[in-house]
């Protein structure tokens, strides 16, 4: 009987995050308390750059990005927000990072909560995932259970479930 194999992986729908992003930047422009304040959001590389007024309508801004996000179906342990940070002429710019792929040390972590759980489960790193295989279809779905319940700061996605 061969093995049974899923990946681990930690990544986003790029092309949904544009598009929450456009719709903010939208609802951003519309909304009266936002009429004439040049608040702005842009995506980088690995980053959002979200330049607003005051505080009140930096935080303003991350909830609109955050509903639409929701409704998008993007997961929001994506978004790592700094700190906010004093810009140009009395404004304030806060850099969000786009969190994807697993680091080592959370994926020396998760290779250990899986053997801790299901001893038959054999997982290993492979660069930014994380293999899991086993002759039994039963613990592979132990194994998916064990990560669903742990409270990481990151998103999971289980995928290659062969």
């Amino acid at each position: 009987m061969a093995d049974s194999s899923f990946d681990v992986v930690s990544e986003y729908n790029r092309q949904e995050l544009v598009n929450a992003i456009d719709q903010a930047k939208r609802e951003i422009g519309t909304r009266y308390d936002f009429k004439g304040t040049n608040s702005t959001i842009d995506l980088k590389d690995k980053e959002l750059e979200l330049d607003a007024d005051s505080d009140y309508k930096l935080t303003a801004m991350l909830d609109i990005l955050k509903s639409k996000m929701v409704k998008r179906q993007v997961d929001l342990k994506v978004l790592a927000p700094q700190k906010p940070e004093a810009a140009a002429k009395g404004r304030v710019r806060q850099k969000v990072e786009l969190r994807a792929g697993i680091s080592d040390d959370t994926a020396r972590d998760l290779v250990k909560r899986i053997k801790a759980a299901v001893p038959k489960a054999q997982p290993r790193i492979e660069g930014e995932k994380i293999r899991v295989s086993s002759k039994s279809k039963d613990d592979l779905q132990a194994a998916i259970r064990t990560l669903k319940e742990a409270d990481l700061e990151i998103p999971l996605q289980f995928t290659n479930y062969r």
